[in-house]
């Protein structure tokens, strides 16, 4: 009989990527909004940080909707860095949306269509009702296993008590595998939905604080509950209109969602869903949760969009929205205009805006220490001085994608600490803008298809020295 041979899996769970913004925790901003020189991942920028942290209280407060900021700067700044730290900074509660203005031209569906569902995914509603639900101490768990392998299901019971009132619940087998998923023992309080069956584990009680066996470092201590074991309680809901429109307006409802087949969602659809959410409005139900809209390389928008833009910030539901820009004074795309930042004037005109400086020498030295323990790499402070000088004489991303090459490097020489030598080594193999221009001035005449004339040659050496 043949070998079976079984080829060696990898647990994908367990990898863990790491993003040019993976080191941001938030603006970096003290109480009386400040910005501190180093924190959560932010290096620099302070007035820019400032400005965002003032956009961020006034979102908090629900003192703004319906406005526009705009960060422009020069490439590799920190603007998308900024951005992150707000949605950062916001929280779990509020919706924060982003996209990059290119996706608009590769998407299935119009693209004002792709800028309505952007808006909608950036809008929260928070949706409050009443539910039915038994919150005790679990005093006891009993399941009976079928004694035969086939036999009829597992049944148990429950016994449940509060301060005042014990009682005992008879358990089928999908309640009986709930509370094994949710690893519910004696000691523990929870919460079980009367009308889903969903249970919630809210904490171990203080009587068996002295169950060290059944304790964790994460384990949280609660008082019995008081009074009745069923009680009403009110329980909120957060999603966004985009999530409502899709649910709505697909014969899959919820699984749309998961399967991202949105497509395009018709007019009256949205308009039956903003009168029900109204409805809601004023009878207290639901409250609207505006989010944040990020649109990076807005100049790449065309006037169509622009008009969109325009229009959707006066709806009394819009969202913020964030837009960010490295461009100067460019054409509007779709027109022959042109204007600051590629941008429409009477656009313009509604956006806060604020700019972004290039980072000094010490900054960057400070955002490779960063990267450096980010990417779990260990650098000399020699080659940390090489790699702050590449940064300041190419860019800092160049010198950041650098960082993870040069520990290859030291990998493949079986050292542990990077060196000089290292990055010496990716930096010949790998090149930056200026170099890799003049190489192509160089032997441009030996490439397919080469039309150099005086205007590109008169660029190219700008972008050189």
């Amino acid at each position: 009989m043949a070998e079976v041979k079984l080829s060696e899996t990898r647990d994908l769970t367990r990898i863990e990527r790491i993003g040019a913004h993976s080191h941001i925790r938030g603006l970096g901003l003290d109480s009386s909004l400040e910005a501190r020189a180093v924190s959560e991942g932010m290096v620099g920028q302070t007035a820019a940080r400032k400005a965002a942290g003032v956009i961020l209280q006034m979102i908090k407060a629900g003192k703004i909707a319906g406005r526009a900021v705009l960060l422009a700067g020069q490439p590799g700044t920190g603007k998308t860095a900024i951005a992150m730290g707000m949605a950062k900074s916001l929280g779990l509660e509020t919706p924060f949306a982003m996209l990059a203005g290119s996706e608009l031209f590769s998407l299935e569906m119009s693209k004002t269509e792709a800028l309505m569902q952007a808006f909608r995914k950036a809008i929260g509603v928070r949706i409050k009702e009443e539910a039915e639900v038994i919150e005790g101490e679990v005093v006891e768990v009993q399941i009976d296993r079928p004694a035969v392998a086939g036999a009829a299901s597992k049944t148990g019971k429950l016994t449940l008590k509060t301060t005042e009132m014990e009682t005992v619940y008879d358990l089928g087998a999908k309640m009986i595998e709930a509370l094994g998923k949710e690893k519910v023992q004696s000691g523990d309080v929870i919460a079980i939905d009367k009308a889903s069956g969903k249970i919630t584990k809210l904490g171990r009680s203080f009587s068996r604080s002295r169950d060290y066996d059944a304790m964790g470092p994460q384990t949280k201590f609660v008082q019995c509950p008081d009074g009745e074991l069923q009680k009403r309680k009110e329980v909120v809901h957060c999603v966004t209109l985009h999530e409502i429109d899709v649910i709505n307006s697909r014969t899959q409802g919820f699984l749309a969602l998961f399967t991202g087949d949105t497509g395009e969602i018709r007019a009256e659809v949205r308009e039956q869903i903003d009168t029900k959410v109204a409805e809601w409005r004023e009878e207290g139900k639901a409250e609207i949760v505006p989010g944040v809209l990020f649109i990076d390389e807005v100049h790449m928008l065309d006037i169509e969009c622009f008009s969109f833009l325009n229009r959707a910030l006066e709806n009394e539901m819009a969202p913020i929205l964030v837009v960010a820009t490295n461009r100067g004074i460019t054409t509007i795309r779709g027109t022959n205009y042109k204007s600051p930042h590629g941008i429409p004037i009477d656009l313009l005109d509604r956006l806060l805006i604020i700019t972004t400086q290039p980072y000094t020498e010490d900054e960057i030295r400070k955002i490779i220490d960063i990267r450096c323990q980010e990417e779990d790499v260990e650098m000399s402070e020699e080659a940390k001085l090489l790699l702050t000088k590449i940064g300041v004489d190419t860019s800092l991303r160049y010198a950041i994608n650098l960082i993870t090459a040069a520990a290859l490097s030291c990998q493949k020489r079986k050292g542990k600490i990077v060196e000089l030598e290292d990055i010496t080594r990716v930096y010949n193999l790998f090149l930056d803008v200026k170099r890799s221009t003049q190489y192509l001035m160089e032997y441009q005449s030996q490439y397919m298809f080469s039309e150099f004339g005086n205007a590109e040659e008169d660029e190219a050496n700008v972008m050189i020295s």
